[in-house]
């Protein structure tokens, strides 16, 4: 007993970790996100657009599509891909285990409402979101609360709701804001509910920490590479392949897309394959409906493109269980569908 206290008494709690931690989460985001979209709400507001469609004039060739769209978005996204691998990573090397835990790390609802609130900061795409929340993953946070946080960061931007009012209408900025909230409130809980934990989650009595083995930049630069190789390359491959297949997926016809029960449902689907920067499903949107598209498919858009995408659920095939995936993105898909169902009753 005398040796345990004094080895306790050894090793006291290092403060400068999650200080560290929020350190870089205040720098980076203010850097990458906070600083530029504050400007570019003052453009939104004057110009009523935020840009072009990025899924617009697809080159007929699939190999010179898929490389047009994969250089645009990554050009877009970039910055902010490298910081979610970084909090990815530094996620799990300075963060306390047991604060996680005793937050993020519980199956009831409670953590799924904290991971919604915890996303809010963020303003992340789909898939900039995910390093972050496959490295809360590997700290044992519930799927529940990763799910959130991960779902919450392009679907409850608050950017983009800002955006979204001064472009498409404050309407649009209202439904989006209440239906966004019910899809990540509901489709986390009901993972959360009915699959199962691959791993079991420690009890309170089991949250002292282990002691961590080498050094800082040692544990920090393992967990970055891992985190790198198991996300990143798949990542760069599915956004090709989408590129390549956007000329079928998203047309363009003056009058196509018209307000019916099939494109909100086609829209809906379509929307949870195909990947996007911030914020981009705006003037995706915009670009439609000026060609035609009805409110219904629009507003289904409008849940689905953000919400999840095929390389976003791909990166995350190693920090969840694969029916824990399918069902995320078969839900997104109904909550679309629902949405736009009743803009057309």
């Amino acid at each position: 007993m005398a040796g345990q206290s004094s080895s306790q008494a050894a090793t006291p709690f290092q403060w400068w970790k999650p200080a560290l931690f929020f350190l870089v989460v205040i720098v980076g985001l203010w850097y990458v996100k906070w600083q530029p979209y504050y400007g570019k709400a003052f453009t939104a507001a004057e110009t009523h657009s935020i840009g072009k469609s990025i899924l617009a004039q697809a080159d007929s060739n699939p190999l010179k599509a898929a490389w047009d769209y994969a250089l645009v978005y990554f050009l877009a996204v970039w910055k902010a891909a490298v910081l979610g691998v970084i909090l990815g990573s530094l996620i799990q090397v300075l963060i306390p285990r047991d604060w996680l835990l005793r937050t993020l790390g519980q199956s009831r609802f409670r953590g799924t409402l904290l991971g919604t609130l915890f996303s809010l900061p963020g303003m992340m795409c789909t898939c900039c979101a995910a390093p972050v929340a496959a490295g809360m993953r590997r700290q044992q946070v519930s799927m529940g609360g990763a799910l959130a946080f991960w779902m919450g960061n392009p679907l409850l931007n608050p950017a983009t709701l800002v955006f979204m009012g001064f472009v498409l209408g404050w309407e649009f900025t209202l439904i989006r804001l209440a239906a966004g909230l019910v899809t990540v409130l509901v489709v986390a809980t009901l993972v959360q509910k009915w699959v199962k934990e691959t791993a079991q989650q420690p009890s309170p009595m089991e949250l002292e920490p282990a002691q961590p083995q080498g050094s800082f930049l040692s544990r920090w630069l393992n967990a970055l590479w891992s985190l790198f190789w198991n996300t990143i390359p798949v990542y760069i491959l599915a956004v090709l392949v989408l590129g390549a297949a956007r000329v079928w997926l998203f047309p363009h016809a003056d009058g196509l897309v018209s307000n019916t029960l099939f494109w909100v449902v086609a829209m809906a689907i379509a929307g949870c394959l195909f990947v996007i920067p911030t914020a981009a499903e705006i003037p995706i949107v915009q670009t439609m409906m000026l060609a035609g598209m009805g409110t219904a498919p629009a507003l289904a858009l409008l849940i689905t493109l953000p919400a999840v995408s095929v390389p976003s659920l791909i990166m995350l095939r190693k920090a969840f269980p694969a029916k824990a995936l399918w069902l995320t993105g078969s839900l997104v898909a109904l909550c679309g569908a629902v949405v736009g169902s009743i803009a057309l009753l």
